[in-house]
């Protein structure tokens, strides 16, 4: 089976929706607003076999040098084939493109980041005048990188973590 990824179209977005929606009922992943796929598409991968997309991520710039790694996710018949890994490859070389130096998860995939040079934080690991710029972000994935209790709580339980490209 010969993957390929590449960045999404708006054509894309039924079938990034189909493979969120698997994970959104089993809690995996936050469900999103089909509009908001759309007003992202810009920052999502696709992975696609024999013209079929089976899997999705995106890149979300925070900060000058802070990306927010979201919606990875492969259809639940393609799992454990490395899809994830391809996907997650072409976020980081983009992030590197754009020359950001970390980027950010919220997961509870902590082992499958974690092989990807991930680690746990708590905190916020930014100084404090780009903390108080990040507090005017309207963003979720802002107030979730800033751990942001009463804006935004982490009603799923998953993990925040941290890669240093």
């Amino acid at each position: 089976m010969s993957i390929t990824v590449r960045p999404a179209r708006t054509t894309d977005v039924k079938s990034v929706r189909r493979i969120i929606d698997q994970y959104a009922l089993q809690r995996r992943l936050l469900s999103k607003d089909t509009v908001k796929l759309y007003e992202d598409v810009q920052e999502f991968f696709v992975a696609e076999s024999d013209g079929e997309v089976i899997g999705c991520g995106a890149l979300h710039v925070l900060w000058e040098d802070l990306g927010e790694v979201r919606t990875v996710a492969v259809d639940e018949g393609f799992r454990r084939q490395k899809i994830g890994n391809q996907i997650l490859e072409a976020i980081t070389n983009r992030a590197n493109s754009l020359g950001l130096r970390r980027l950010f998860c919220l997961t509870f995939e902590t082992e499958f980041f974690a092989q990807h040079g991930f680690n746990v934080i708590q905190g916020t690991p930014v100084e404090a005048d780009v903390y108080q710029q990040l507090l005017r972000s309207y963003d979720e994935g802002i107030a979730e990188f800033l751990d942001l209790e009463s804006v935004k709580p982490n009603t799923l339980g998953n993990t925040r973590m941290l890669k240093i490209l």
